[in-house]
């Protein structure tokens, strides 16, 4: 990380792939500029293209040029991570099962039997978000564990008994494990989509692939109940299952446990019960934007996943779907916890998620929230680049944010609100002019009619753009302030503005988190 806390040395964040020939056999990449090859150094691909192809069948589309045009528009959102782990503030959300003993692991699984967040409000939650000036927000209908925060429909037939005697066993159930058998019984997907449609806020539903409570599932994607055939069934990317010959590793306190192969019914039961939650997501909340596919499946049931994919596309072509899981399937990637070094690392749309405090998930210490200006500078230098950036903030069990990350992420809005145009609905440069140096960032608007600068660190009286030729005859502006700068333009030295101190002095204090001109070229 540098000292302007961009994390842009990552081994993630400059690596790219060369897509392939076209191939009359495969799905072609239509009228929108996009490849939809993810970099080859995405963590997530890298479990997949083993069993995915690169290329999709052609009879796979995605999402329409209207659909990317206005993904790349939103620049800014706020990620919600919520669940029934908020309860008792785990980080890293619904991760800690895995580690749990037998004991804590059945415990963990009733937490819903007395849930009650009586301090949620759907209204109060969206007019926060678009107070803080995000343009879109995602939130978590189903984590890995299982736990459904929507109304689903579906039911669950065989879960694990952690503490039957004799050890742990799989046993018939009929339950839907949702937030409509806690004793809230409402559906808050529903009230958050309805107040976002009101507000004119995008939506992302986040869905887990895997699914820990269902014992269908075993052993995908580092399901608590393994099984001897989990080599072939679940291979990840290079290795064959490491939990099976390490399980201390995954499964510290539980060891690992071992049950019979999933039989060809728990599969076909699996496989519908997932396709049948993603339909209930993209038809039963009016009009979703994106869907955020966590993790993966494995090799074995691939074939059905993409059925799965050709059959959502058909309901709702325009859903963007992120790559997760799918591979060159999916519509967008997400860069997690890095906002990418390079804008050329790939032409695949992408949206950073970054947490606000420690974790994804409720953090309640509030030293470890970053900041308004973290916030802004990472925004900047994702959308300088052609990206958009999300932060992540989790409430707490009774449906609360933290007041540390409520503050930043409004302090934002203030910013946003006078620099926003050169923010949303903007692109980036060409080449390599989206920077000059650590400190000064640019993006432009869509015909290039106007460069916006951004100066992370107060300029003096001057500031020099050696890459902007500004119209003859223009004015210059450091939004915020009326009063058009005084400017000239050197072949030998580029553009240089003229910047009065006391005009930086009437700036309020959270505009100054980075300085923004507003330049029309020629």
């Amino acid at each position: 990380m540098n000292r302007n806390g961009f994390l842009s040395d990552t081994p993630d964040s400059t690596a790219g792939t060369t897509p392939p020939s076209p191939n009359p056999g495969v799905a072609q990449p239509g009228p929108h500029s996009f490849s939809h090859h993810l970099p080859a150094s995405d963590g997530h691909y890298q479990r997949v293209c083993g069993y995915i192809e690169d290329d999709p069948v052609a009879a796979y589309e995605w999402a329409s040029p209207d659909a990317y045009e206005a993904f790349l528009d939103m620049k800014f959102g706020i990620r919600v991570v919520w669940g029934v782990y908020s309860r008792i503030q785990l980080q890293n959300e619904s991760w800690p099962f895995l580690e749990m003993s037998l004991e804590e692991r059945q415990a963990y699984q009733d937490l819903y039997k007395s849930w009650y967040p009586a301090g949620f409000d759907a209204d109060e939650w969206v007019d926060f978000f678009a107070e803080s000036g995000a343009k879109m927000f995602a939130f978590t209908t189903k984590h890995h564990d299982g736990f459904s925060m929507y109304d689903t429909k579906t039911r669950i037939r065989r879960r694990p008994n952690w503490l039957a005697p004799g050890g742990p066993v799989i046993e018939d159930c009929d339950i839907a494990y949702s937030i409509m058998e806690t004793p809230f019984k409402r559906d808050v997907v529903k009230e958050l989509t309805e107040a976002a449609h009101k507000k004119g806020l995008k939506t992302d539903l986040y869905f887990s692939h895997p699914d820990w409570y269902d014992a269908d599932f075993r052993p995908y994607n580092f399901h608590p109940l393994q099984v001897p055939d989990a080599g072939k069934i679940a291979l990840v990317g290079k290795d064959l299952h490491p939990e099976m010959e390490h399980p201390e590793k995954r499964f510290g306190k539980s060891g690992l446990v071992l049950v019979p192969d999933p039989g060809p019914a728990d599969v076909d039961r699996m496989m519908k019960r997932h396709r049948a939650q993603l339909e209930e997501l993209i038809t039963g909340y009016g009009n979703v934007d994106m869907v955020c596919l966590d993790q993966w499946l494995g090799p074995q049931v691939w074939p059905q996943l993409r059925e799965t994919m050709l059959y959502l596309r058909k309901i709702r072509p325009d859903v963007m779907y992120r790559a997760r899981g799918i591979g060159n399937y999916g519509d967008y990637y997400t860069p997690e916890g890095f906002v990418p070094g390079n804008k050329e690392n790939t032409d695949v749309p992408w949206f950073v998620i970054y947490p606000l405090g420690k974790s994804f998930s409720y953090d309640p210490r509030e030293e470890n929230y970053k900041g308004a200006a973290w916030i802004v500078r990472n925004l900047i230098d994702s959308a300088a680049k052609g990206g958009n950036f999300m932060a992540s903030i989790g409430p707490d069990g009774s449906g609360r944010f933290h007041p540390k990350a409520i503050g930043q992420l409004k302090q934002t809005g203030e910013w946003l609100r006078v620099n926003g145009k050169g923010i949303y609905g903007t692109r980036a440069r060409d080449g390599q002019h989206w920077k000059q140096g650590d400190e000064i960032r640019f993006t432009t608007t869509k015909d290039k009619k106007h460069v916006f600068a951004f100066v992370f660190d107060r300029p003096g009286s001057q500031l020099i753009l050696t890459s902007v030729r500004p119209r003859r005859g223009s004015e210059i502006r450091l939004m915020g302030i009326p009063t058009p700068l005084k400017w000239r333009y050197s072949s030998n030295r580029g553009l240089i503005i003229e910047i009065p101190e006391e005009l930086l002095e009437k700036l309020p204090s959270p505009i100054r988190m980075a300085y923004g001109f507003e330049i029309e070229v020629s």
